[in-house]
């Protein structure tokens, strides 16, 4: 039985009822031209008759799973796939709304730890002819980033392809080895990333107090300090979740236009939305609201031309304000822009274990929220969490059947009780906001509130 890492036990210590730990995905398809009423049929035939099953997928929790199961993994010789992998239909009238319903509910009920942590749901039945898929992987077997990429990794470019596979088919990536590097570690190598771990430990302390002279000096970089909200109290296990798409081009223009940046826009249409929505319920608190912002580590080494292979949670964070006091959607951009350049620029002088140390400190304060009261009488370090995946940049099939929406479901805690995640799809941006089902009355009203807050740029800035 393997070890397991302290980052995926602390994603099973920290689950519970009100607490599922689990992350996933939504995916509309269109079926290709000519199917029948057996293609959604033959294709659940296609994922339960899969002859290999990836080592991630056959992973579980070792018995007694209340006790070993929190630091050991077992494997799984064999795979009751017709358990993994269900095959369902929305109810009458089968539109989206259903769709999202069934969603909703099933992304608030926890994984079986006796059994490999995940589980695919295949759904027709919809009016308009599509189906969907939603699956969800518990977050100690892979992060949202790399779920994603998975679901990629099973698509194809090719509309005429017929021999796709899904995830839990695909073989494990591993780097190439040499014959020599299988047998013996390089002596050099484990030498040199000794010394350079050492010397960004030691960069640490002359790093933070470099922060700290940085935001006193200026004075106006944002704290992880936010005003209380209606989104910022205890959550229960139940989930709404909502979804929507939006053109990529629309946001493009209003980057262009205002000398900002698509995701600079991205958090002026959520901002907006927010905005909206806690005026609708007489929320609003008076101070701005903050978000926290995920920065890809990955990327920003690959914008460096580093050709280092990145890991799945190399991940650093920022907190923006998203003007929220502000009224005028132009002038709340132009803020929202300013306050995330102020944060990447804090960013910029460090080393990536340097940003995730700068990133752990924080976050830290949600590692307090199981405390009893620490919620409710404490400021949050930000109010919601908006992150932006990059997804496909062509349209994707599995099978003849095309991609038609892409739709990430994340997961919610005590004190940030709604979560907004979104992936690029081909020409399209596909939100996925998730939310405690309480404490987050009638969250789709949000999916209008961003449509309005985007108009209102593109307005603004022609």
């Amino acid at each position: 039985m393997p070890f397991m890492p302290p980052t995926d036990s602390m994603f099973l210590l920290a689950e519970s009822r009100e607490h599922p730990m689990h992350v996933g995905g939504l995916q509309l398809f269109q079926p290709p031209e000519g199917a029948g009423p057996e293609f959604v049929r033959d294709l659940v035939e296609g994922f339960r008759s899969v002859d290999h099953i990836s080592p991630t997928f056959r992973k579980r929790p070792a018995e007694p799973v209340g006790l070993v199961g929190q630091t050991w993994w077992a494997q799984d010789d064999v795979i009751d796939l017709e358990y993994h992998v269900r095959h369902s239909a929305v109810p009458p009238p089968g539109r989206i709304r259903e769709l999202l319903q069934l969603t909703s509910r099933w992304h608030g009920s926890l994984l079986d730890r006796h059994r490999p942590l995940w589980e695919t749901h295949v759904v027709e039945g919809l009016q308009d002819g599509r189906f969907a898929v939603y699956s969800k992987v518990h977050h100690s077997m892979v992060d949202g980033v790399s779920a994603l990429r998975l679901m990629q990794r099973s698509l194809s470019e090719d509309p005429e392809r017929r021999d796709c596979v899904p995830p839990w088919a695909l073989p494990s990536r591993q780097r190439p080895t040499t014959e020599v590097s299988r047998r013996l570690p390089d002596p050099l190598g484990v030498l040199r990333g000794g010394l350079a771990v050492a010397e960004d430990v030691a960069g640490l302390l002359p790093a933070s107090m470099r922060i700290v002279n940085q935001i006193v000096r200026e004075g106006d970089v944002t704290l992880p300090r936010a005003p209380k909200t209606i989104l910022n109290g205890p959550v229960g296990g139940a989930r709404r979740f909502a979804a929507q798409s939006w053109e990529i081009e629309r946001i493009k223009r209003v980057a262009k236009s205002s000398a900002t940046t698509l995701n600079d826009v991205v958090l002026a249409m959520v901002a907006g939305a927010l905005r909206e929505y806690l005026l609708e319920q007489n929320a609003l608190p008076d101070d701005p609201m903050t978000a926290m912002v995920p920065v890809s580590l990955a990327l920003r080494a690959e914008s460096a031309g580093s050709t280092e292979e990145a890991t799945g949670n190399s991940v650093g964070v920022i907190v923006v304000n998203l003007a929220t006091d502000v009224e005028n959607g132009a002038t709340r951009l132009e803020e929202i822009a300013y306050s995330s350049k102020r944060a990447k620029k804090i960013l910029g002088g460090l080393s990536p274990t340097q940003i995730l140390a700068f990133s752990a400190l924080q976050m830290a304060p949600l590692a307090l929220t199981p405390v009893p009261g620490f919620v409710r009488y404490t400021h949050p370090p930000f109010n919601v969490v908006i992150s932006n995946v990059p997804g496909p940049t062509s349209p994707m099939y599995y099978n003849g059947a095309k991609l038609d929406g892409m739709y990430p479901v994340s997961i919610v805690l005590d004190g940030q009780a709604i979560n907004v995640t979104l992936c690029s799809r081909d020409r399209y941006l596909d939100f996925g906001i998730i939310g405690c089902r309480r404490s987050v009355p009638h969250l789709q009203r949000l999916l209008t509130h961003l449509e309005t807050s985007l108009a209102e740029l593109e307005t603004a800035w022609g």
